[in-house]
């Protein structure tokens, strides 16, 4: 799609395809409420976490005003909002899309080692991975990433390149909060690793080698919430390695070591690895 098209233009193009499409002023923020939307007075709009009355036709509410009706994107309430437009948004979760917003060159090194290969799209300063399937939005999942699905927006900046992936257990991972710890028999590093049995996806022992390094830097490098990204630290790495049998006692105790540097204990560690088994199924 070509950069010099006007953004309502963009907008119609991909409210054709299924993309719930919104404009975006200077600052790449969406337009304010109007005065009879303005600190959500009216409710909200139906298809707002809270339902309301409102049936404002200007583009209030944010993502919530996100829309793929071509009536609505050339309508006169709108066309205000398109005259001062700078940019096109559009609401990833409506179009069953997921985006891994990775902020500088940092965040893409870690996705690197960290998430499957999918769907590219430069940003000005890092890049959008999109896959597909939609969850929930959460930001700071990890220094200098977002993930910006339901109830939330993404800026167009373009097609991309790359086969779009469907969104992985190693994304919803990042969202997933470390659940309070069950009270159970201590088990030995052997017990928490039994049952990985299914077809081994490392193309070389460097792969497995290098998430694991990349897991123990998340957690040495945690500033806060250190009980949280352990938990979900520990996530990432069984839904990404933890299903064919590669991961030995010596990973698991790397990782164990790591969080024992930052405050954590052992009992923790084991509570938090079998909570992520648990929470993965296996």
């Amino acid at each position: 799609m070509s950069a010099t098209l006007h953004p309502q233009s963009t907008a119609l193009s991909l409210a054709a395809s299924g993309m719930p499409v919104l404009p975006l002023r200077r600052g790449k923020v969406p337009f304010r409420n109007c005065t009879a939307c303005a600190d959500n007075a009216c409710g909200g709009r139906p298809n707002m976490k809270t339902p309301g009355p409102c049936r404002c036709a200007a583009p209030c509410h944010a993502w919530a005003a996100a829309t793929t009706d071509p009536a609505v994107i050339v309508s006169p309430a709108w066309a205000a909002a398109w005259r001062q437009a700078v940019s096109v948004a559009y609401h990833p979760g409506g179009a069953g899309l997921t985006v891994v917003d990775l902020d500088d060159a940092d965040a893409i090194a870690w996705a690197r080692g960290a998430l499957p290969a999918t769907r590219v799209v430069p940003t000005t300063r890092g890049e959008h991975w999109i896959y597909q399937g939609a969850m929930r939005s959460v930001n700071a999942v990890h220094p200098g990433v977002d993930i910006k699905s339901t109830m939330s927006y993404a800026r167009w900046l373009g097609h991309g390149t790359g086969a779009m992936a469907a969104l992985p257990d190693a994304v919803r991972a990042l969202a997933v909060r470390d659940p309070s710890p069950a009270h159970r028999t201590p088990q030995t590093l052997s017990g928490l690793l039994t049952g990985g049995q299914g077809e081994c996806p490392h193309r070389t022992p460097a792969y497995l080698e290098r998430g694991v390094s990349m897991a123990e830097q998340r957690i040495t490098e945690a500033s806060s919430a250190v009980h949280a990204t352990v938990y979900r630290t520990f996530l990432a790495v069984l839904s990404r390695h933890g299903r064919c049998g590669c991961l030995t006692d010596t990973h698991v105790t790397r990782l164990f070591t790591a969080a024992q540097a930052k405050g954590e204990t052992v009992r923790h560690c084991t509570d938090a690895w079998t909570n992520a088994r648990t929470a993965l199924g296996m």
